[in-house]
């Protein structure tokens, strides 16, 4: 276990440092439309299941976000679950997560993705938004993230 933390720590130091996050950079807004590509499998020369997992942070220290949809899709782009009944209040630095309940075989789970919308009554500090992949078999175990995408963004 103590290895797959190490594991797990170094890939998320390593991920860091490559995409190069500038500590400082605050964007404000006030709801966005976010693609996270969300494998449930991944391919080396067999396909491989996946344990997939979303993190969506609320960053803003002051004010909350309302989370309004979470919806999964296959890898054509065909909708295979709505995640979220109802809107989910994040309040200021809360965070949750999000399990995919059932994950795809094959192809259908190799381009796996989320769409992720959420909304703030007024501007706030952009939450961050990750997934994080894990596989363990006998003693080998490979954990990665995926970069997320905004696709559609609400400034004003």
């Amino acid at each position: 276990m103590k290895r797959v933390i190490k594991v797990l720590f170094l890939t998320t130091m390593v991920l860091t440092i490559l995409t190069g996050s500038a500590p400082g950079e605050v964007k404000l807004v006030k709801g966005q439309i976010v693609y996270v590509p969300c494998y449930t499998s991944f391919i080396s020369g067999v396909f491989y299941p996946v344990k997939a997992t979303i993190f969506i942070h609320n960053t803003d220290p002051n004010n909350g976000i309302k989370i309004v949809r979470i919806d999964f899709y296959n890898t054509s782009g065909k909708l295979v679950e709505k995640y979220l009944p109802q809107p989910l209040n994040l309040g200021p630095v809360a965070a949750t997560r999000i399990s995919v309940k059932e994950p795809l075989n094959g192809e259908d789970g190799a381009g796996a993705h989320f769409l992720i919308q959420w909304q703030a009554e007024q501007k706030v500090v952009e939450p961050l938004i990750e997934a994080w992949f894990l596989f363990a078999e006998g003693t080998k175990g490979y954990s990665f993230t995926s970069p997320t995408r905004i696709i559609q963004e609400d400034v004003n």
